[in-house]
C-alpha cells in the first residue's frame, strides 16, 4: 500500500484489474484503492506476471502493507502453469435431484468471464455525474469491466452518452448536506396472524442476512468513504470543544458586484458564485485573526503562515475537501476559478492525495438548497469551518434614526470553532470582520 499523501495512513482495496497469472506493465493499474479522501489507482512498480493476491477487495491495511506478488523474472508471451487458476467455478446445485445442467458464466470475446456488468463506486459516481449509461461503454477491463480511464477517455472525446445528464445547479457548488437518492420500496405485507420480530443485533459493517431484514427496509454496508467520515466526524466531536457563533450578513453590495462581473468571467470559463466573495472575505479577515488559520497538535498550538483552504464539495458517495494552496495570494477571479476548477475535479474523480491535504481552515456552502442555519464539525486538526447558508430577501431596519425598512438579500454566516484554541470574542471579532468586509464591498 502506498503513501498516498502525508495524512493518508490506510487504504482498502475496492477492486484488482489483474488477477494472477496475468501479465502486468511497469506503471498499469493494477488495483482501485480507496482512502478516507479519495479513490487511488495504484500502478505496478515493475513488469512482470501477477503472482499472487494477498489483499483481497474490502480488506483495508495500513501504509506499506505487501499488497501482491510479481514475478519480474518472468517474460511476456511465456506460458503460466496457474495462470487465471483462480477463476471461480461455477455454482454446483446443492440438490441431488436430477436438474438441468446450469449455463456457464458468460465469457467475454478473450474467453475471460464477463465482467461487463460489474462497476466500481468510482465508476458509478463518474457515470451518475456525466450521465453516462455504463450499459453502452466498451469497457477494457479484464472481462469487459468498465474502468475509470474508459470513463475518462469517453469523456475527454466528447463521446455521445444515452443518458441525458444531470444539470447543475445554477451556482458553483453543491452543498455539505444532500438528500440521499434513495427510496424505500413499498413494504412487504406481513401475515395477518404474525408480528414481525425486531432483527437481532449485528456487529460490524456488513448487511444483514435476508432473515434478518424487516418488511420494508433495505440493508446494505456503508462505503468505505462512508465509514471514514463516520469515524472522522465522531473523533471531532470527542476531541474538539464545539462551539457555533452565528452573524447575518446583508449582501446587497455583493449582489450589485457580482451581477457586474458575471458575464465577463463566465466568459472567461469562470463560475462567480457568492462562496468565491466570502472565501475572499475570509482569507483577508484571517491575516486579522491568526489563531483562526491555526491547528492543535498536542498541547500545542500550530500557527500557520499560508491560507490553505479547503472547500467541501459534495458527492453522491460523501463528500470531500479539497485544498486551495496559499488562498491569501488570489484575486476574487482567481479565487472563483480555483473553487470551480478543484469542485470539477472532485466530482471527475481526478483529485490526488495532496490535493485534499494540508487545510488550515474549511469553508462549506449547504445554502445553495435552502439551509438557513447549521453547525457544521470542524475538520481536525484545525480550529473552525464556516457554514455558508442561503442568501434570502428579508426585511430589515437600513437607518436606525428614521427605522427606516429595506428589502435585502440576506445570509447567515455559522462558524463552528474549537473552544480549546479561543474564545468567544475571538470567534464573534473575526465573523464581524467578514460581516463588515461583505457588506461594505466596493468592486
Amino acid at each position: 500500500m502506498p503513501q498516498m499523501g502525508v495524512s493518508v495512513a490506510e487504504g482498502t482495496i475496492v477492486e484488482w484489474s489483474k488477477r494472477p497469472g496475468d501479465w502486468v506493465e511497469r506503471d498499469e493499474t493494477v488495483c482501485l484503492v480507496t482512502t478516507d479522501k479519495i479513490d487511488v489507482e495504484i500502478p505496478s512498480p515493475a513488469a512482470g506476471r501477477l503472482a499472487k493476491i494477498l489483499v483481497e477487495p474490502g480488506d483495508t491495511v495500513d501504509v506499506g502493507t505487501p499488497l501482491a506478488e510479481l514475478d519480474a523474472s518472468a517474460r511476456p508471451g511465456e506460458p503460466h502453469p496457474e495462470e487465471h487458476q483462480d477463476e471461480p467455478e461455477p455454482a454446483q446445485p446443492t440438490e441431488a435431484a436430477p436438474q438441468a445442467e446450469a449455463p456457464p458464466a458468460p465469457r467475454s470475446g478473450d474467453g475471460e468471464a464477463d465482467r461487463s456488468g460489474f462497476h466500481s463506486p468510482v465508476v458509478r459516481r463518474m457515470a451518475d455525474e456525466h450521465g453516462i449509461d455504463l450499459s453502452q461503454v466498451q469497457g477494457t477491463g479484464i472481462g469487459g469491466r468498465i474502468r475509470k480511464r474508459d470513463l475518462v477517455a469517453l469523456i475527454e472525446s466528447g463521446g455521445e452518452t444515452t443518458a441525458e445528464p444531470a444539470a447543475e445547479p445554477a451556482e458553483a457548488e453543491r452543498p455539505l448536506h444532500i438528500e440521499s437518492p434513495y427510496r424505500p420500496e413499498e413494504p412487504d405485507t406481513a401475515p395477518e396472524t404474525e408480528a414481525p420480530t425486531p432483527a437481532p443485533a449485528r456487529a460490524g459493517n456488513g448487511a444483514a442476512p435476508a432473515e434478518d431484514v424487516l418488511p420494508g427496509e433495505r440493508r446494505e454496508p456503508m462505503t468505505p468513504m462512508r465509514r471514514r467520515i463516520a469515524e472522522h466526524m465522531l473523533e471531532s466531536r470527542r476531541t474538539s470543544a464545539h462551539c457555533t457563533t452565528i452573524v447575518e450578513v446583508d449582501l446587497h453590495r455583493v449582489v450589485a458586484t457580482r451581477r457586474g462581473l458575471k458575464e465577463g468571467m463566465k466568459r472567461r470559463g469562470v463560475p462567480l458564485t457568492y462562496l468565491a466573495f466570502v472565501a475572499s472575505a475570509v482569507v483577508a479577515e484571517l491575516d486579522r485573526h491568526p489563531i483562526l488559520n491555526a491547528s492543535i497538535d498536542g498541547d500545542e498550538l500550530v500557527y500557520h503562515d499560508d491560507v490553505n483552504l479547503g472547500i467541501a464539495v459534495a458527492l453522491d458517495s460523501g463528500l470531500i475537501v479539497p485544498v486551495i494552496r496559499h488562498a491569501q495570494r488570489l484575486s476574487l477571479e482567481g479565487m472563483a476559478s480555483e473553487i470551480g476548477r478543484l469542485a470539477q475535479r472532485a466530482r471527475g474523480g481526478e483529485l490526488e492525495p495532496n490535493d485534499v491535504a494540508g487545510g488550515t481552515f474549511t469553508i462549506t456552502n449547504p445554502g445553495q438548497f435552502g439551509a438557513v442555519l447549521a453547525t457544521p464539525i470542524i475538520n481536525q486538526p484545525q480550529v473552525a469551518i464556516l457554514d455558508l447558508e442561503a442568501v434570502v430577501k428579508r426585511p430589515v431596519v437600513i437607518d436606525d434614526e428614521s427605522e427606516a425598512i429595506a428589502v435585502r438579500p440576506m445570509t447567515n454566516l455559522c462558524m463552528s470553532w474549537d473552544h480549546r484554541a479561543l474564545d468567544g470574542a475571538e470567534a464573534a471579532r473575526f465573523l464581524s470582520g467578514v460581516k463588515s468586509r461583505l457588506e461594505e464591498w466596493e468592486r
